[in-house]
């Protein structure tokens, strides 16, 4: 996204770091009924589906007309929307909410508790089941909305041309990944993965964050207000990255264009979202993340999507008709045919097997959305997550300090920020 203006980032990095409270308490009522406004994400197929799913509402509710436009603007959706909290100028609904801000969010005021809303935590359970983890304080300030499993995405042609089978890599353990990599830098490519490097909060969660997941079984980065991966787990996973840029198998600078499709990696995390991007660039497969041991079916990163409703929403009510509108069987299916994103509901394979058959590209992420974990809902989750940046970048992808000293550290840090 294009940068706002500097006043504007710097007033909304502020109120991300302190979950200052503005905004105000609630400005509707949850039975207010009237027209309301939403933003999308600005996903070129996710914005089509936004239009489409609010046309047909508008048709049937022409007195509760809904208006969609993409979140304005800025260096984060995050930032674009606490500022806008802070304004008074937020939405009834956004589609693009990152679990990981709701409880600044909470914290300022922002958010409408759904399960207050008439039949709130029973439509959310049913839909998607077991949802805990998105819980704050045992209510959902959220409805988690679709998942994007992180796998390894690779380029076949690059993995024929350096002697792995595209079709069968087995790259499932880190001696064989480390294997795996080595060739393909061996045979003329730049790099065997290309991780961003760069520094935002939200970086972990495609690189170190999906393989402690799979290290783990899914145990999140925080558990019972402690930090748990000052651990042998986290200590492998960080060691077996380190190596990945010791031996530059990875740059540690960010790449200046899309180094998939320009050929100069051969590997990246990513979820289903990517597939459409490269469907005319590269041919593509998919593996899970890799294991110390190799382990069949990892955990991995879910990086989900929620929707959230905003306190500056005057007709509640119609946002709540709305938002399980939106969500229902029907539209959930329009939004994996348009967009190839898995809706967060129970059986998703067997609720949609026409669209798994027709898409088998798809499958991979059908069966890998049963094995995954989200980020822990704790209070100051941004800053937590930019501390272990910080700590990672400077020990692992720069070499600036020790493996053990980043673990330490970081986990110091966060269990202050959690206990705040």
């Amino acid at each position: 996204m294009k940068k706002i203006r500097a006043a504007a980032v710097i007033s909304a990095v502020a109120l991300l770091a302190t979950g200052c409270s503005s905004g105000g308490g609630s400005a509707g009522s949850a039975d207010g009924k009237g027209p309301i406004k939403v933003w999308l994400s600005n996903n070129e197929q996710e914005v089509a589906w936004g239009h489409a799913v609010v046309d047909a509402w508008n048709k049937e509710h022409p007195d509760e007309k809904v208006t969609a436009q993409e979140i304005p603007a800025g260096s984060s959706s995050e930032e674009a929307i606490t500022a806008a909290i802070t304004a008074g100028t937020a939405p009834c609904l956004v589609y693009n909410v990152a679990p990981a801000a709701v409880s600044g969010w909470v914290k300022q005021g922002g958010l409408v508790d759904l399960s207050s809303m008439k039949g709130g935590s029973d439509y959310i359970t049913e839909r998607g089941g077991d949802l805990d983890a998105y819980a704050t304080d045992g209510d959902f300030y959220q409805l988690p909305w679709k998942s994007n499993p992180v796998m390894v995405m690779y380029n076949k042609a690059l993995f024929q041309a350096a002697g792995i089978d595209p079709e069968n890599p087995k790259m499932a353990t880190y001696d064989d990944f480390l294997a795996g990599s080595r060739a393909i830098v061996a045979s003329g490519v730049q790099s065997a993965i290309w991780p961003a490097p760069t520094s935002e909060f939200y970086q972990p969660w495609f690189d170190f964050y999906p393989l402690y997941l799979a290290e783990t079984d899914g145990t999140m980065l925080v558990e019972d207000g402690k930090a748990t991966f000052d651990s042998d787990a986290g200590r492998t996973v960080a060691e077996f990255w380190k190596t990945i840029y010791d031996e530059k198998l990875a740059p540690n600078e960010a790449s200046t264009d899309d180094a998939m499709s320009a050929g100069t990696t051969a590997m990246q995390l990513a979820g289903p979202w990517a597939i459409p991007s490269y469907a005319d660039t590269v041919d593509v497969g998919f593996m899970p993340v890799p294991t110390s041991d190799g382990r069949e079916n990892p955990t991995t990163f879910a990086d989900s999507k929620s929707v959230s409703m905003f306190t500056s929403c005057k007709n509640q009510g119609t946002a709540w008709d709305f938002l399980q509108f939106s969500t229902n069987e029907e539209n959930d299916g329009q939004l994996l045919e348009l967009t190839g994103q898995m809706p967060m509901r129970t059986d998703l394979a067997g609720t949609y097997p026409d669209y798994f058959s027709a898409n088998p590209a798809y499958e991979a992420f059908a069966k890998q959305v049963e094995a995954t974990a989200d980020v822990p809902s704790i209070p100051n989750s941004v800053e937590a997550w930019q501390a272990f940046r910080d700590e990672y970048s400077s020990a692992v992808i720069f070499g600036k300090e020790s493996i053990d000293d980043f673990l330490k550290t970081a986990a110091s840090k966060i269990d202050k920020l959690v206990a705040e």
